[in-house]
């Protein structure tokens, strides 16, 4: 999960927790460190230390690289491109929404403010993403 803000990640941390999400979470702070992430750069050179995801999910502003430039890119990869790429943000936009999946997002989700609703988009998330959907096998 690419976000920036430190409490966001935190919720959504604890939201995963309490709807049982069952996965390894792993939080990156912006685009650019998403990318150095996915492509084993940087601190992230080891695979352990970064395992390939089953589903990357993005915040549209960040700093450094925003969501639409880290989308973009992961898109374009023909390694990264059949990873599902979740957008979870504030923008109810509609150029956000139709930018965001001309980019090649495969969901558009804007984050909800209670904690409540938050368990419960991560709850659909998990039902959907890992419980309906047959994902490729990332290596």
């Amino acid at each position: 999960m690419a976000e920036d803000d430190s409490d966001d990640r935190l919720l959504a941390k604890d939201a995963a927790t309490e709807c049982g999400l069952g996965v390894d979470v792993r939080f990156v702070e912006d685009g650019a460190e998403l990318m150095d992430y996915l492509k084993r750069r940087g601190k992230y050179i080891d695979p352990a230390a970064a395992a390939r995801p089953d589903l990357v999910i993005i915040d549209l502003n960040m700093p450094r690289k925003d969501g639409r430039e880290a989308l973009k890119e992961i898109k374009l990869d023909a390694e990264l491109k059949k990873i599902p790429v979740v957008i979870f943000t504030t923008s109810r936009a509609d150029t956000d929404i139709s930018l965001a999946y001309q980019l090649g997002a495969n969901s558009f989700i804007t984050k909800p403010v209670a904690f409540d609703a938050l368990v419960n988009v991560m709850k659909a998330i998990k039902a959907y993403w890992f419980d309906a959907v047959i994902l490729p096998i990332n290596k």
